[in-house]
């Protein structure tokens, strides 16, 4: 690589930068082939065989025949991550008010779970 002339270092650029952005597809169209349940196995060693032998047409024809539902499978994918997260935040922090344990207590004392001098220890630990 000449490195004397400016516009063989905007040439050289330009390259590095398409090349990156081939490899963010290829990533892309990878992850979106083995997220989609609905599409049968022999379909997904098709689509990778192909991405091997002719990737760039393969790429594009990939993002045309299936781009719209690409996003669809990311979005659903985003939603399913945020749940979890969600649902394990929620698990690990527990109920954060004392009006929260002090209901749950009050539930667990009505259905007989606990007796009373519990629910008195739950509603003074709670309150402290």
């Amino acid at each position: 690589m000449d490195w004397s002339n400016f516009w063989n270092v905007i040439w050289y650029t330009v390259l590095v930068f398409a090349f990156i952005a081939y490899l963010i597809v290829l990533y892309m169209i990878l992850v979106d082939i083995f997220r989609d349940h609905k599409l049968a196995a022999g379909w997904k060693v098709l689509w990778i065989i192909f991405l091997v032998i002719l990737p760039y047409l393969t790429a594009f024809v990939y993002v045309i025949a299936r781009g719209p539902g690409m996003a669809q499978r990311q979005q659903a994918a985003n939603e399913s991550a945020n749940a979890q997260a969600r649902e394990y935040i929620r698990q690990a922090a527990g109920t954060a008010s004392p009006a929260d344990q002090i209901a749950t207590a009050k539930q667990l004392l009505d259905a007989g779970t606990i007796t009373q001098a519990e629910f008195d220890a739950i509603k003074a630990k709670a309150l402290v």
